[in-house]
């Protein structure tokens, strides 16, 4: 898969209902298989994540969406893993590095152009002029396409 599809895919996640996080993470079915897990329990394990952690704006749920995958697709898991721990984490902040300079930043509020922290734990409905004010849908394809580079998938 490329990762403009891998982008398309995302963003199509997101349009149909899923949260930020969901929509990312959903867009690796073939990593997720790999690692033996069905989508509905990524799509579970995903969900706290949306709205930046539960609507509480922190860090963006794409963001978090990209890191899941990234820990199943090169993570550790041994407790002294010390070296595989600092590669990990090198690379998180590369991905998280290109995200900021695409987006300007890896927080919801700030994506969101939102002044206060938590919100309403209530989502919104998803309406057109949902759609139309948030930058959401293309900041998951963003995360998507980021992560898929880093995987080594071409961009076309």
């Amino acid at each position: 898969m490329t990762a403009d599809e891998r982008a398309q895919m995302a963003r199509n996640n997101f349009l149909q209902g899923y949260n930020c996080s969901q929509s990312v993470v959903l867009a690796f079915p073939d990593i997720l298989a790999q690692a033996g897990i069905e989508p509905s329990v990524a799509a579970r394990l995903a969900s706290p994540f949306g709205g930046g952690m539960g609507r509480m704006r922190e860090v963006c749920g794409a963001v978090s969406g990209m890191l899941m995958i990234l820990g199943l697709a090169e993570g550790y898991d041994e407790a002294k893993a010390f070296l595989a721990k600092k590669e990990l984490y090198q690379k998180v902040q590369t991905l998280c590095g290109r995200y900021r300079e695409e987006n300007g930043s890896i927080v919801c509020r700030e994506l969101l152009g939102l002044s206060k922290g938590p919100d309403n734990p209530t989502p919104q409905q998803r309406t057109e002029g949902y759609y139309r004010k948030r930058p959401c849908p293309e900041l998951c394809a963003c995360a998507a396409r980021i992560l898929a580079e880093h995987l080594g998938e071409n961009e076309e």
